[in-house]
C-alpha cells in the first residue's frame, strides 16, 4: 500500500507521519509538495494531511491552504473513494475545503491547549478504526488552538444519522459540539481528528492507541 503526506508552508507534523508510515508498518511514502498538480490516484492509496501551521494559520486555521494548487488533486482524490486522513490542521484544511462538515473554532478556553487526552470510538467501521473495538476509550494527545469543532442543530443530527461521528472526546476538552474529536465524509474514506494518533504510536512516546488507526488503512489496503 502507498502512502503520500502532504506538506505545506508551515506544516510540521509531516515527518512524524513519515516515520509512522516507513519505519514502523514498512511501506512506501512519498512527500508530497503542495504546489503538486499531479494525478494522486496513479501514485498512492492513502493521503495524510499533517498537523502544523499552514500558511501561518493567517486569515484562520486551513482558509489559505485549501487554495493551493494541491488541492484540486485531492477532491479528486476523494471523489475517486481514495484514502484520506487529515490531523489537527490537516482537518482544519478538510473542513474549510468542503471535504468534511463543519468548522474548527477557537477552543473554549481560549488558549492554546496541548495534552493528552482521553477518546471514545463512536464509529470503528471505517477504514480508519475497524482495528478498534467500538466504543473503545484511548489516549491520543492533542495540540491546538482552534479544536472546538461546531455544525448546526441540523447537520449534527445528520452526521449522527449517518454514522459520521468517528471520535468523541469523553470530557469537554475544548468545546466542542457533542464532545466531537473527528468525523467523516458520508462514504467514510475522507476522515479529520484534532488528536494527533501519529504522535502515540510507540511506547517511548508515551503510548501506542494511535498505531490502530494506522494498522487499520494498512488492513483495508490488503484488501484491495
Amino acid at each position: 500500500m502507498r502512502f503520500g503526506v502532504v506538506r505545506f508552508p508551515g506544516s510540521n507534523c509531516e515527518r512524524d507521519c513519515l516515520e509512522v508510515v516507513a519505519r514502523l508498518l514498512g511501506l512506501e511514502v512519498h512527500l508530497l509538495d503542495y504546489r503538486e498538480t499531479t494525478d494522486l490516484k496513479s501514485t498512492i492509496d492513502c493521503l495524510i494531511i499533517p498537523g502544523g501551521f499552514s500558511y501561518g494559520d493567517y486569515l484562520r486555521a486551513g482558509a489559505v491552504a485549501k487554495a493551493a494548487p494541491i488541492m484540486d488533486s485531492i477532491k479528486k482524490f476523494a471523489s475517486q473513494d481514495g484514502l484520506i486522513i487529515g490531523i489537527c490542521n490537516g482537518f482544519q484544511i478538510l473542513t474549510e475545503a468542503g471535504l468534511l462538515p463543519g468548522v474548527l473554532l477557537n477552543n473554549s478556553s481560549g488558549r492554546f491547549q496541548c495534552q493528552d487526552v482521553k477518546l471514545k470510538i463512536v464509529n470503528n467501521d471505517t477504514p480508519f478504526t475497524n482495528l478498534y473495538q467500538n466504543q473503545e476509550i484511548v489516549t491520543m494527545p492533542i495540540a491546538h488552538a482552534m479544536g472546538n469543532y461546531t455544525v448546526a442543530e441540523k447537520e449534527l443530527e445528520s452526521l449522527k444519522a449517518n454514522k459520521q461521528i468517528i471520535f468523541e472526546y469523553t470530557e469537554d476538552v475544548n468545546g466542542s459540539i457533542s464532545q466531537i474529536a473527528g468525523v467523516s465524509n458520508k462514504n467514510k474514506n475522507v476522515i479529520g481528528l484534532m488528536p494527533h494518533p501519529e504522535r502515540c504510536c510507540e511506547k517511548e512516546l508515551g503510548g501506542v492507541d494511535g498505531l490502530k488507526l494506522f494498522q487499520s488503512i494498512l488492513r483495508v489496503g490488503v484488501t484491495l
